[in-house]
């Protein structure tokens, strides 16, 4: 493997902003510091005037593979991540099969291993009546990311509504359980008023009526009495209301959280007014609300009250996203410019570089407890990405990596650039260019 010295390079790490230099060697950070004096074989990176983050960790992906290739695959969406400075992922189940069993879970690590360029995790999935099968992850914990529990809402056969099942998997399981908090019945009772009111006239400015916030409210509050009672480690995603953030404290280091939530990045930039303009191609779940609630966002974010920005990176085909809004599924692409979106945020004095890199890769590592990564330390994994804050990204088609070959920040001209991503001391993408000759690694958690 290829050795890097990276000179004079403004290091954004733990809540400072240094320029130093980065000797990469053998997979990992092997030292760091002024005017380093390095031997043998290495390549020299001139880093003056440019930026060196850890790498982002995406604790919540979508790739479609097995079963819903049309749409993604690991190896597409995994390259299109590395360009957009993610070094690693950990990926829903409910692809289709669903990874309901230890065997299905494992099918979709060989694919990781054989076809992803990010370092890769796979989440176990629970259904209503697979509880003993999730169990059996506790003898994986240290190779496993978590366990995905769809409070509530999801597609086939994932909705977990029973509270028996519920009660098992919070009391049993050892491992981080993540959970897609909405109330299905809430959103129910309300799809059905809105069908008598307008018929076949909704559009996607009702989404966020229909997926409300009291659904999401409702469940989130259940998690997170089921995780007080059995003290189970939990982390709810995609927070969309103002009013789930009273579920959450800032009241102690991120290190002794029991409960921890996740916001993602189309939540935090687009808003119920983008309906109008962007219809169908913001249509998520949860869905994306009105302004007050992108506001109180920030503020949790900022405050710490939400701890970890990821994206939910969920594709689908362009003529899926064409259908009418009932028929058009939910789900947008954005692993490849979560960063450039949260560095322009940056750029427009909204947050501080520091605190990008503290919520897409310091807190993401000590949620799950990632073994060796999401840091620039010595002795860590190389996972590093190296951002020009002088330059643009203009998103087009002939650029966008996704298999479903759009995004919403088409025609969008980002203020930043990513010039070079490192996974695991290799050199996978620089300047528009990909190196796949080494693939990314499994995670390893510290339990």
């Amino acid at each position: 493997m290829q050795n890097y010295l990276i000179r004079n390079i403004a290091v954004v790490n733990e809540g400072k902003t240094t320029v130093q230099d980065v000797w990469i060697k053998d997979s990992r950070i092997e030292k760091t510091g002024p005017n380093l004096t390095v031997s043998g074989n290495y390549q020299e990176i001139n880093g003056e005037g440019k930026y060196l983050l850890p790498g982002v960790i995406d604790d919540q992906v979508h790739f479609r593979e097995p079963g819903l290739t049309e749409k993604a695959t690991i190896y597409t969406e995994a390259r299109a991540a590395v360009a957009g400075g993610t070094t690693t992922f950990m990926e829903m189940p409910n692809t289709k099969p669903a990874a309901l069993t230890q065997e299905l879970l494992e099918d979709k690590y060989a694919i990781g291993q054989q076809h992803s360029l990010a370092n890769y995790s796979f989440f176990m999935g629970v259904s209503n009546d697979n509880v003993e099968e999730v169990l059996k992850t506790n003898e994986k914990k240290d190779r496993v990311c978590g366990v995905k529990v769809f409070m509530g809402s999801s597609t086939g056969n994932m909705l977990v509504d029973n509270y028996l099942t519920l009660e098992k998997i919070f009391s049993g399981t050892e491992l981080l359980i993540a959970t897609h908090c909405e109330d299905e019945k809430i959103i129910r009772s309300n799809m059905e008023a809105f069908q008598q009111e307008k018929g076949d006239r909704l559009t996607a400015a009702d989404h966020p009526l229909i997926r409300s916030v009291e659904a999401c409210f409702e469940s989130s509050w259940t998690a997170v009495q089921f995780a007080k009672k059995h003290d189970a480690r939990l982390h709810i995603l995609h927070i969309s209301t103002a009013k789930e953030l009273q579920l959450f404290t800032n009241m102690m280091p991120l290190e002794q959280k029991r409960i921890t939530a996740e916001v993602c990045v189309h939540h935090l930039h687009f808003t119920a007014d983008d309906y109008k303009l962007y219809s169908n191609l913001i249509k998520c779940n949860p869905a994306i609300k009105a302004p007050e609630h992108k506001a109180a966002l920030w503020q949790g974010l900022l405050d710490d009250r939400l701890d970890i920005i990821a994206t939910d990176h969920a594709p689908h085909t362009w003529a899926e996203k064409q259908q009418p809004y009932l028929q058009a599924p939910s789900g947008v692409p954005l692993v490849q410019h979560s960063l450039l979106l949260m560095l322009e945020y940056v750029k427009k004095g909204t947050i501080s570089i520091e605190k990008v890199v503290e919520k897409m890769s310091h807190a993401p590592a000590i949620c799950f407890r990632i073994k060796d990564r999401g840091f620039i330390r010595e002795g860590y994994y190389a996972d590093c990405v190296i951002v020009d804050m002088n330059d643009k990204t203009p998103v087009a088609k002939e650029n966008i990596y996704y298999k479903c070959g759009w995004s919403p920040f088409e025609n969008h001209v980002f203020p930043a650039a990513i010039t070079h991503t490192f996974v695991s001391g290799h050199l996978a993408y620089a300047n528009g260019q990909f190196d796949e000759s080494v693939k990314g690694q499994r995670l390893r958690f510290e339990r």
